[in-house]
């Protein structure tokens, strides 16, 4: 089994969350269309607002890392998704730009609680050495980035209210955190992540500490902005209705739901690290490709082919963020959440920085020349986990923890 079969009523319940974490991570890509056409936003305003969830993913992944040890699993949790649930009841509901940013902030805060509590229970449940039950909890969240985008373009096909899927997301979120108060979390026992502020100090003359922080720091830029704008690049590119454009969207987190469920399978035959180098590559070939096709391609095999190549893309992805998070946990097992929490607030700066670059950068030269820098950034990312790996390798063969 994945997990312990006592630990499995928790693990289904978190797989939930990450499910519904998903939607609440993907549904404004596959809405920004429609976000253009009626509140008259700019590429700039966009980058803003999706920006501002971003900052709050970071600092409160960083800070809920400090304070997990205080705050407890049950608690944290509970008020991540409290948070996240106040949000999505106001988001869009008017065009003013300085509300959603705020409302998309406190989202943001919410969405980085719920990363650290759910990849921290997810360690204590597998044990070092794991991976399995990441790569699948990450799966879900794949879940939950494909039927998003998907129903926000079943709504739109259908002449709907767009905004219907936030409203019904901020209910779905507070009865998760309902049902999350019979869930046995005591079965996990206390984190091991209270430390001193001189060993905080050292972790951060560790080589390992810093690889975490910007291998997430680039990957997530690079997802999330692929996630984010692909719907408008169909849409601006290649003429694509624009619920063509949200399904893009799905087809991306449908490859990396491919990847997420289905490496796992073959994980026994291949060490996990071989499987990060090979798929980040994939990746970075995907996206170079996809690129070209922006450039040089028209009409609808162009279309269809940069669709496949989506697909790949998403594929690479797949198993990048949960193994580096197992890789990060096993290798700092005395300070788990200020590791994984440091690791988590790279991908939120991110997060935070890449809309910023895309928007203003597809505002000058255009949204193909925006899609070209993750391209660039692709490459970086198979780098930096070639020097991850490589750290990790050698701590196991002799190399003791800091």
């Amino acid at each position: 089994m994945i997990v312990e079969k006592r630990l499995l009523s928790l693990y289904i319940c978190l797989f939930a969350v990450f499910a519904l974490f998903g939607i609440s991570m993907t549904v404004i890509g596959a809405t920004l269309p429609k976000i253009f056409a009626e509140f008259g936003w700019s590429y700039m305003t966009a980058g803003m607002v999706i920006a501002a969830g971003s900052v709050g993913y970071f600092l409160s992944s960083y800070l809920a890392g400090i304070l997990f040890p205080f705050l407890g699993l049950r608690f944290l949790i509970s008020l991540s998704l409290i948070l996240i649930c106040f949000g999505l009841e106001f988001f869009a509901k008017t065009p003013t730009a300085w509300l959603n940013t705020m409302l998309y902030f406190i989202i943001g805060v919410g969405q980085g609680g719920i990363e650290i509590a759910v990849d921290w229970a997810v360690l204590r449940m597998e044990g070092p050495g794991g991976g399995k039950a990441m790569s699948l909890m990450h799966g879900a969240f794949s879940i939950g980035a494909v039927v998003g985008p998907l129903v926000i373009a079943i709504l739109i096909s259908a002449n709907l209210e767009w905004t219907l899927v936030y409203r019904i997301m901020g209910v779905l979120f507070l009865c998760i955190a309902i049902f999350m108060q019979f869930m046995p979390f005591k079965l996990l026992g206390k984190g091991r992540g209270q430390i001193t502020n001189r060993s905080r100090r050292d972790l951060f003359h560790q080589p390992m500490y810093w690889l975490g922080f910007f291998a997430l720091f680039v990957y997530v830029g690079v997802e999330l902005g692929i996630s984010n704008w692909i719907a408008e690049y169909f849409v601006s590119v290649f003429g694509a209705p624009i619920p063509t454009g949200s399904f893009m969207v799905s087809l991306f987190w449908a490859g990396l739901l491919m990847g997420r469920f289905g490496i796992p399978i073959i994980q026994k035959s291949i060490k996990r690290e071989r499987i990060l180098i090979a798929l980040s590559t994939l990746m970075a070939i995907s996206l170079i490709a996809f690129n070209m096709i922006g450039f040089i391609g028209d009409g609808k095999l162009a279309s269809v082919i940069a669709g496949i190549l989506v697909i790949l893309a998403g594929f690479g992805c797949s198993i990048i963020y949960p193994t580096i998070m197992s890789i990060i946990g096993d290798y700092f097992l005395h300070a788990q959440s200020e590791a994984v929490g440091f690791a988590a607030m790279g991908g939120g700066i991110g997060g935070f920085l890449f809309p910023y670059m895309m928007s203003a950068v597809s505002t000058g030269w255009g949204i193909r020349i925006g899609f070209a820098i993750y391209a660039l950034f692709s490459l970086l990312m198979v780098v930096l986990n070639i020097f991850l790996v490589r750290a990790q390798e050698q701590k196991s063969i002799g190399v003791s923890e800091p």
